[in-house]
């Protein structure tokens, strides 16, 4: 009888190689990220180094002195790899496992990694392959001899095709495929947004760093079973969910992926359909961990992708959350925000005024309609419930006594209708 034997899936070693430019940058904050970041991709760090010089070698990401130290690093910590905490060019690429004889990895790379194992609707699954094979084309030139071989054989004339140009052409080919299918995913999210415009359903965004507690919030308010993980990226499709406020007003909540440093360029070009969710908001929730040492460049972050977007002008709510897990109460402040609350998703609290807060947002955008809508028009009270805020609704004689507030856009033509009853 044939023995068997057990097999387990070995964890990469990998150390951690960053540059600091000057002094005072938050290279180490972004290395204490990069080391979350491998984590959540299913690598052991074992080791960390930085250097220190004037800027980033153009040919192997650090200097030569630098790269003997960390093969040594290598030999001694038994490590698989090194992940660099900045995308590295095909050139850096390639010298680099020339001189280390080793795995390389850049920032981006792990990134690519986390998305891809947590993308699991079609659209996530386009938009991360969309990204993966951007980064991958920007590197072929780089990736050393093997894409130089012919690819030619029998059957073919002359030479045959590079393998180079033959892999480039398959990825251009697959390239235009996944641009095609995300532009129809694009179509029916316009479809859906014109949806929710004609129906005056107002939208919100909660956006916030990765971790932040995005989607804890989302499932306290609306019981939406998102995936909550003291991860990063723990949740990468995004959900939206209708929110029913004690006044019967409704919103629609859109989690969105979270923001991160150094988030690279062919992420965001994928993944602009799904942030864009925040430019075509109504307003804006933007959910800081409050634990966090580094929230306020976390913030800082999350502005500057928003700004990235080409979100402006709307209201935001800053929610100050995790309170739960802060040892003293602080004076924090965001002073972009129109609305400042201190909350813990996880335990509830601060949630009551939230919502009052949304609902007092919601009525700015509202008329107030007062009148008698005869019995023939009693649809209209329908409407009126679903899309605004009935007050009172009282049944008398000569019809129905209104009081409410309505959207903007509803108002003129309801008005004219009591109007034309009156006279």
């Amino acid at each position: 009888m044939a023995e068997s034997f057990k097999t387990k899936e070995m964890r990469e070693k990998v150390i951690l190689v960053g540059v600091s430019c000057r002094e005072g940058d938050d290279t180490q904050d972004s290395m204490t990220e990069l080391a979350e970041l491998a984590e959540t991709a299913g690598a052991e760090v074992v080791g960390m180094t930085v250097q220190s010089r004037d800027g980033i070698h153009p040919g192997t990401y650090v200097g030569s002195g630098k790269l003997q130290e960390i093969r040594q690093i290598i030999f001694d910590l038994q490590a698989t790899g090194i992940i660099c905490d900045d995308e590295l060019s095909p050139a850096q690429l390639r010298n680099m496992e020339e001189e280390l004889n080793c795995k390389v990895m850049d920032r981006t790379l792990v990134i690519l990694d986390i998305f891809a194992s947590r993308a699991s609707t079609s659209e996530g699954k386009i938009q991360v392959e969309l990204a993966q094979l951007r980064y991958r084309l920007s590197r072929l030139t780089g990736l050393g001899k093997s894409l130089s071989r012919l690819g030619g054989g029998i059957g073919t004339r002359g030479p045959g095709e590079k393998k180079l140009e033959m892999d480039r052409r398959l990825i251009k080919t697959r390239l235009s495929q996944l641009k095609r299918e995300l532009e129809e995913v694009r179509q029916h999210r316009e479809v859906t947004r014109g949806q929710r415009s004609r129906n005056h359903t107002k939208v919100a965004a909660i956006v916030g760093y990765t971790n932040a507690g995005k989607s804890t919030l989302l499932n306290r308010l609306t019981d939406a079973n998102v995936l909550e993980e003291d991860k990063l990226f723990a949740t990468l499709d995004p959900t939206t969910r209708n929110l029913k406020l004690d006044s019967g007003q409704e919103i629609l909540l859109t989690d969105t992926v979270g923001f991160i440093r150094k988030l690279p360029h062919h992420l965001i070009e994928a993944f602009r359909s799904t942030l864009e969710e925040a430019k075509y908001a109504d307003l804006i929730i933007h959910v800081v961990d409050a634990s966090n040492p580094q929230r306020e460049k976390q913030m800082h972050i999350v502005y500057e992708t928003l700004q990235n977007l080409g979100v402006a002008g709307k209201k935001i709510v800053t929610l100050f959350n995790k309170q739960d897990k802060l040892e003293q109460e602080e004076i924090i402040k965001d002073f972009k925000a129109d609305y400042t609350l201190k909350t813990s998703a996880a335990a509830g609290y601060g949630l009551d005024r939230l919502k009052a807060v949304l609902e007092e947002i919601l009525r700015e955008d509202k008329q107030f309609l007062e009148g008698v809508f005869p019995y023939d028009l009693g649809g209209q009270i329908s409407v009126i419930r679903k899309y605004g805020e009935l007050l009172a609704e009282e049944y008398q004689e000569n019809g129905i006594f209104v009081r409410a507030f309505i959207p903007a856009e509803m108002y003129p033509n309801l008005n004219a209708m009591l109007l034309e009853k009156q006279q």
